[in-house]
């Protein structure tokens, strides 16, 4: 009976399909695998292809710990983040979403910004990567709920120095993953 049951669920499943949870509420009905999949394709400055590989997912955090002060905005209820490397382990950017209580405008960026907080993972090439060692990052919103924010620097973990410049490649990685991974969760 119980082959029975299970077969006819399936049945039923594939042909009334759970509906899609709202995009509000995706955060915590979808599992961590889809949230932050394991690999996320991009493309160099030179149009090659790129693809970053998940080092590690952090626990969830309140926003106050996972971001930066001047990032963390009113109405932020959590935060969840995750530290990418790209094929090459030449780069590392950790990518973090705020859960907001409301809908959240269009933030720009330039140069260093304000943004979440980069997560080390031991024993891979996130290794050596923290708060000293971003050299850029982007803040993503587009009036949803979540704000997805990157940190970027180098596997090897030299330290960022005012002044330095950031290498278009480093850059890209940062827009591509909040991007791509933003746009994952909104659409």
């Amino acid at each position: 009976m119980y082959h029975v049951s299970v077969v006819l669920l399936s049945i039923v499943s594939a042909l009334w399909p759970t509906p899609e949870p709202p995009v509000s509420e995706r955060w915590h009905a979808w599992p961590v695998a889809r949230v932050f999949p394991r690999a996320v394709a991009g493309v160099s400055p030179s149009g090659a292809r790129v693809t970053y590989v998940l080092a590690g997912v952090a626990p969830e955090a309140p926003c106050r710990a996972a971001f930066q002060p001047a990032a963390v905005r009113p109405g932020c209820r959590t935060a969840l983040r995750a530290t990418y490397a790209d094929s090459t382990q030449t780069y590392v950017a950790t990518v973090g979403i705020a859960v907001l209580d409301r809908a959240a405008p269009r933030p720009g960026a330039a140069g260093r910004p304000a943004t979440v907080r980069p997560v080390a993972f031991p024993g891979g090439p996130a290794e050596r990567f923290g708060e000293r060692q971003y050299f850029t990052g982007v803040l993503i919103g587009s009036g949803e709920r979540y704000l997805v924010a990157t940190a970027a620097g180098y596997a090897d973990g030299r330290t960022y120095r005012p002044g330095d410049r950031t290498v278009p490649r480093l850059r890209d990685a940062a827009r591509q993953l909040a991007t791509t991974l933003h746009r994952m969760l909104t659409r």
